[in-house]
């Protein structure tokens, strides 16, 4: 930093704006001190909860998530359910092909077969998802649609109505995170966001750009405590958004990234068409106090179409299995959109924006690492991410995440290597000190219209 400028390491960890509000009180400060004074030698398991304090922060669906016996942990101070004991019933109803691995003891723990049937119900029927804690902004004004296109790599200036996914970069052109920008009007923007760092970093720009230009002023607004978020995916979505809307969702009505202002069961709703698991849904945003009716109306609605609740276990299988990264578990600013697999997400001829000069200058040269899908061969051991990874007996990179990708019947993993390594090369993560061997697969190991190809599993 003091000689270039710069860091080249990711400085994330370090930044005073990455709390969330609530972690800032003395008596939260206090008490997670004096937690980590005691814990600082101790091997905690990478999935292991803070005892306290908890229930700082919980979605509007709480009291039902309570009732179906969600097993939670925390993050950011929420409560997050991982899996939902009311499914433990479904284990036994399993397909052959969908059912769990025994898993070792350390792979064991803060997990349950209950996220098979999750993945599974997902896969095949219909499932609803807490997606409150994303954090979400409104961004408005004149000045909204120049701040957001400076800020991210996609071209946020098409028609109302359009979704971008895209992914704000540093001026070195490094991943800061990715975002979902949702015109909703010609000056009001939805976002989600993964970054809270980012959040202060936009609101530094759009104080910049409005005494540049008193005319393209920028309210940043964060709403994320004000509002809930439901994500209902699965084959059986529409059938069940049918039963509470009058509104158009058909594909052809409602595409993909695409977003609309609703009513769901009589509630005033946006509705975006995308998903974090890889099949057809939305993501539904209410206001915080008829949260409860939504979810009550959507379950209701949904029981003759199968539907469960399912946590985020299953989640990170099915994201994994679909190709998705995720900022901070599998990126940082220490990588590039194209060295994750992510050059996608950079909207071809587009300049101007935050890094765009270095990336362009990155053109045509190859990463030194790339991140990379892996499947353990023995077809059972779940690694838990951060594990070494080697080739020919030398430490090549590490794995990033990781879960058992139920679909397919395989644990899965994400890994840095060097880009010189290809797809069907062999590999070794090393597991408390057993080396598994893995091999190189494509990114997305679960393709559209999956359960049309019978021989799925034969074919990875």
């Amino acid at each position: 930093v003091l000689v270039k400028g710069t860091s080249q390491i990711d400085l994330s960890d370090c930044d005073l704006s990455r709390f969330e509000g609530v972690q800032l009180s003395s008596d939260y400060v206090s008490e997670t001190s004096q937690q980590n004074f005691v814990e600082v030698y101790d091997i905690l398991h990478p999935l292991e909860p803070k005892q306290s304090p908890r229930n700082l922060r919980v979605s509007p669906f709480f009291a039902r998530q309570e009732q179906l016996g969600a097993m939670f942990l925390e993050q950011r101070g929420w409560e997050r359910p991982h899996w939902y004991k009311a499914n433990e019933k479904l284990v036994k109803s399993l397909p052959r092909e969908w059912r769990p691995q025994e898993r070792d003891a350390w792979s064991s723990k803060f997990y349950s077969p209950i996220v098979a049937v999750e993945a599974w119900k997902t896969r095949t029927a219909v499932a609803m998802y807490d997606m409150t804690p994303l954090r979400r902004l409104e961004i408005s004004g004149s000045g909204a649609l120049d701040l957001l296109q400076q800020a991210c790599t996609g071209d946020v200036s098409r028609p109302v109505g359009t979704v971008t996914y895209a992914l704000v970069l540093d001026e070195n052109a490094g991943l800061r995170c990715d975002i979902i920008v949702a015109r909703l009007e010609e000056e009001l923007f939805h976002i989600g966001i993964f970054n809270p760092i980012v959040i202060e970093a936009l609101s530094r720009s759009a104080r910049k750009q409005s005494q540049q230009s008193s005319g393209k002023w920028a309210s940043i607004d964060e709403v994320t405590a004000g509002t809930s978020a439901l994500g209902l995916w699965g084959p059986r979505a529409h059938a069940v958004i049918r039963k509470l809307s009058d509104d158009d969702f058909s594909t052809g009505g409602f595409p993909h990234h695409t977003v609309k202002r609703v009513h769901i069961a009589g509630i005033p709703a946006t509705a975006v068409r995308l998903s974090h698991v890889g099949e057809a849904g939305w993501e539904i945003y209410v206001n915080a106090d008829v949260g409860l009716r939504l979810w009550d109306a959507v379950f209701d609605a949904g029981q003759s179409k199968g539907i469960i609740a399912a946590g985020r276990a299953a989640l990170n299988s099915l994201r994994m299995e679909k190709g998705f990264r995720d900022f901070g578990s599998d990126f940082t600013s220490e990588h590039t959109p194209a060295a994750a697999g992510m050059e996608g997400l950079v909207a071809q001829n587009k300049i101007g924006y935050t890094g765009s000069g270095s990336l362009a200058s990155l053109a045509g040269k190859q990463p030194e690492k790339r991140l990379r899908t892996l499947t353990i061969d023995d077809g059972k051991s779940v690694v838990m991410g951060k594990e070494p990874v080697f080739q020919d007996g030398k430490a090549v990179g590490y794995v990033t995440s990781a879960a058992f990708a139920y679909t397919i019947g395989k644990p899965v993993a994400y890994a840095w290597l060097p880009s010189r390594l290809r797809q069907g090369d062999k590999v070794q993560v090393e597991y408390f000190g057993k080396r598994l061997i893995a091999t190189i697969v494509k990114d997305v190991v679960v393709r559209e219209n999956w359960m049309d190809d019978r021989s799925v599993r034969a074919k990875l």
